[in-house]
């Protein structure tokens, strides 16, 4: 990909505790051009918000980047100075998270919460701060954004809140947004009307997204590309339709086997056996061998990855010594 917006390579982050060294992000590496939507899925504990937090640098201790770059348009953001990093976070790249409450501060009003937004990096006056947080509620389909401006963050609705939250994170037009799992906790109707109107929003403003979840269905709506992590690492990535029709990792088969729709009437779902293990506990090789039905003596050394070419110069490409080409296999 030429000149990506975002380009990770070979991302450690590591937590320091007495027990030891967690790895729960070690050696992630994937690019987000313009305008692209990048799923990035895996069960909890898989590392997926960690990466998120390394890329904006909101890591607490004892959590910390140990190696790799971070290439925001070519600049890397660990080599920044803190304040040169506040100048890009929340104005270039924004996050949402999956609670909102932890964006909204509920004793002051939704107004003074965006319009701060604003001035902190802008000098424009507050009246023109107010119309951009009127116009941005009402992106995001909130209805009489005059209104709802004055109201605290307990007078409106889940749904709502995550809407106000994403509004704020579009206030700048930034050329990157991470979510992490912004929808999980919504009902499934709004979480519909929410995934169309950031996928409207994505294409009409040119922005890129890394769209962090565990439900492959939004993934397969929403996302051009996607990347699977397991225990710290991405165990396969490619284009979201040829990924999903025809998976490699046994462990994307296994996610796509825990979906009910997958699954013919009547029969019993296809769980993975087993549990993510803890970065501290992880096995030597393929840490998914321990719960793979197709793990032999081969997968106590660790994979490298495999590429593979496809039309229109699309690539894919994944961590397995027994890739599994036809899902039926598994």
């Amino acid at each position: 990909m030429s000149n990506p917006v975002l380009r990770v390579e070979n991302l450690q982050t590591w937590f320091h505790g007495k027990k030891g060294i967690s790895k729960a992000v070690d050696g992630v590496s994937f690019e987000v051009g313009r305008g692209e939507i990048l799923g990035l899925v895996g069960e909890s504990g898989s590392g997926k918000s960690i990466t998120g937090f390394s890329i904006l640098r909101l890591l607490d201790a004892p959590g910390r980047v140990e190696g790799g770059r971070i290439l925001f348009q070519g600049q890397d953001l660990l080599a920044l100075k803190e304040e040169e990093m506040r100048a890009i976070r929340g104005r270039r790249i924004a996050m949402i998270f999956q609670d909102p409450m932890m964006t909204l501060n509920p004793v002051l009003r939704i107004e003074t919460q965006m319009v701060e937004t604003i001035l902190v990096h802008e000098k424009v006056s507050r009246q023109v701060a107010w119309e951009r947080c009127r116009d941005a509620l009402g992106m995001v389909g909130i209805p009489s954004p005059e209104e709802r401006l004055k109201a605290y963050p307990h007078q409106f609705s889940g749904g709502m809140r995550q809407r106000v939250a994403i509004a704020m994170a579009l206030l700048h037009r930034p050329e990157l947004i991470i979510a992490d799992e912004p929808t999980t906790a919504l009902d499934v109707t709004i979480q519909s009307q929410i995934l169309a109107r950031v996928q409207g929003l994505a294409r009409e403003f040119g922005m890129s997204l890394v769209w962090i979840t565990h439900d492959l269905g939004v993934v397969a709506g929403l996302a051009n590309r996607v990347a699977v992590m397991y225990s710290g690492r991405i165990v396969e990535s490619g284009p979201v339709d040829a990924l999903l029709d025809n998976p490699a990792h046994p462990y994307t088969q296994g996610l796509l086997g825990s979906i009910p729709a997958n699954i013919p009437r009547g029969e019993p779902l296809r769980p993975i056996r087993g549990m993510t293990p803890p970065p501290l506990l992880r096995p030597s090789g393929c840490a998914f061998r321990t719960r793979c039905d197709f793990a032999t003596d081969a997968c106590l050394a660790e994979p490298e990855p495999t590429a593979r070419a496809l039309a229109g110069g699309l690539a894919r490409d994944w961590r397995c010594f027994h890739p599994r080409h036809d899902r039926s296999a598994a």
